[in-house]
Formats: C-alpha cells, structure tokens, sequence
C-alpha cells in the first residue's frame, strides 16, 4: 500500500496513481503524517513531494527525513504540473472575491495573482483538494488554484488554464520506505544529509572530496537545524550509487568529516509525466 498527501484529486494523489497504477493507495491529510506512517509500518511505501523546479525544495519532506525518522528514498517520480484557475459551475471572473489553495500553487501563480488579481484575497489549504471542496461549497466568489483532476473530481469548471508562471513546472516525487533500495541501474542518484562544525572553510573541505574523486554533484540545499541561529543541516544529491566503491569511500570519508551524517538512499533518476496521463 502506497501513501500520499490527499484527498482525492492533489498532484500527491496524481502522481500515486501514475507510479503504482494498480497499487492500493491510501490517503493521509499531511506529508508528515505520509512518512510517520511509513516509519510506523502502517503502509508499503509513501510518495511525497521533495522539489518542485519553481518554487523549489518542499522543506516539510526534508526536514522530516532528517531529523524524525530513519528511512530511504528507494525511486522517484516526477510530474509535470499544470495549475489552473478553477470556479463553480457558471461562475464569472468579477465575482471571485477570493482564491485559495496550497501554498506552492500559490507560489507557482504568481504572476497572474499579481497582475489580475491583485484586489483578490489570498487564502491558503493544505491540499489542492480541500480547496476544491471548499470552492464548490461556495456561491461562486471563490476560486482556486490547482490541476484538472480536481474539477473533474468535485464538478468544477476550469477558468483560465494552464495559468501557472512557467510553462515548464515539474515536481520531483520521493519514494519513501523503511529498507533500501540495492537495485543499480545505469542512470542512479544518490541523496545525503549532514550538519558540520561552524568553522571556516568546512563545508568547502566536504565538498571538495566529490572533486577529487570526480563525483558530480546535482544538487545542494540547506536548512536550519533548528536549535540556533547559523547552523544547518546539507541536503545533497550526487550522480551514481553507494554500490559504487567510489562513492562508497568517497561518502565514507565525509561522514568522518562531518558532525552527523545521514544517508537517504540511491535510486534510479526519473523521467518526467505529464498529469493528462494519469486517469
């Protein structure tokens, strides 16, 4: 069984169902609860979202693999996302007093919510689907941002679509679980996490150990570790996997060189799919 951010109708419920067609699926009402049920044994596998190309990292599905729980990103996914302006049946552009959804589709309108919408109130959900709901409950003055698959779920009609600020924007699902995943395939990536000590030149001394063992490096992010100002914890993704002796010592060696480190798993890089694929 398979877990994602619902109701019916988020991307988190898209992208289950385009990984795992014929898996069961099983909703949660956060990506927090997704990886907490994992971690409890409660489900298979959960899909959350890691990274979205606009709005970038989703922080909650970092800092939750880091700091509370001891899993593995085993795959990954990644969906190409359309958002569009969704109404009530009959609903007018004039009458919207107000539009809510998600933050990241939120974030990904910007552009439109700023130049046609300026005088509108913003109001935040915590999925597409619950704005949904929300929209068709109302008299009309309220729209929302947010994929297709919503207003052909709760009876909504699209108002401006594809409305998003770039017409290229793809978000990166992780595959969660409790073992690894010791499949290598041709075309891996490999996901660390550590914290360092607040000296000069430390991150600049873990780093350099990808270059001399010529690891390409894809992706680095940092978030605060929490407990004070000025430290963080490095999320990084590396080309290859652990199976590789090179990275094998390669990581080895950073992790004696760091206060503490994580492994997040090696797995195989995704292409991308488009929402209309997804039934």
């Amino acid at each position: 069984m398979i877990g994602y951010l619902g109701p019916s109708g988020t991307f988190s419920h898209m992208a289950a169902a385009g990984y795992a067609p014929n898996a069961p699926l099983k909703e949660f009402p956060t990506i927090y609860a997704v990886i907490m049920a994992v971690q409890a044994g409660l489900i298979d596998k959960g899909i959350v979202p890691i990274e979205n190309s606009i709005e970038g990292s989703v922080n909650v599905t970092l800092d939750t693999l880091f700091f509370d729980v001891d899993l593995y990103i085993t795959d990954e996914y990644i969906l190409k996302i359309e958002e569009n302006l969704i109404v009530k049946p009959g609903a007018r552009r004039e009458q919207i007093k107000k539009i809510i959804s998600h933050p990241q589709p939120i974030g990904q309108c910007s552009k439109l919510l700023n130049h046609d919408f300026a005088d509108v109130e913003i109001g935040y959900t915590n999925s597409t689907a619950d704005a949904a709901k929300a929209v068709a409950a109302s008299d009309g003055s309220i729209a929302m941002l947010g994929p297709k698959k919503c207003a052909e779920l709760y009876d909504l009609e699209l108002l401006i679509p594809n409305c998003g600020d770039e017409l290229h924007n793809s978000t990166r699902f992780a595959v969660i679980e409790r073992t690894q995943n010791l499949h290598v395939t041709a075309s891996d990536k490999t996901s660390i996490a550590f914290t360092l000590n607040n000296t000069p030149g430390s991150l600049y001394q873990a780093l350099e150990l990808f270059k001399t063992y010529a690891i390409n490096m894809i992706k680095i992010e940092s978030r605060p570790v929490k407990k004070e100002l000025g430290t963080y914890v490095f999320f990084i993704d590396i080309d290859g996997n652990i199976d590789n002796a090179t990275i094998y010592f390669a990581l080895d060696k950073l992790r004696g060189a760091t206060l503490s480190f994580k492994f997040l798993g090696s797995y195989k890089k995704a292409q991308e799919s488009r929402p209309d694929a997804i039934s």
